[in-house]
């Protein structure tokens, strides 16, 4: 399931990193096109470095 989530968000990134390509040619605003390439390499940073962390022992009072 880990990997199949990196590769959609591998792709991901290179769709919005296309489409911010086109706005920085100015075909489309870079408003627009800025966030999915921030959130497509979000998104696919944590997955990557999401794992199930040891958090210590709960001390019972």
């Amino acid at each position: 399931m880990k990997s199949i989530g990196i590769i959609i968000g591998c792709i991901f990134i290179v769709i919005s990193f296309i489409f911010n390509i086109f706005g920085l040619m100015g075909v489309f605003p870079l408003y627009i096109t800025a966030p999915p390439l921030f959130i497509s390499l979000f998104f696919t940073t944590y997955l990557i470095n999401y794992r199930n962390r040891f958090k210590g022992y709960r001390m019972m009072k």
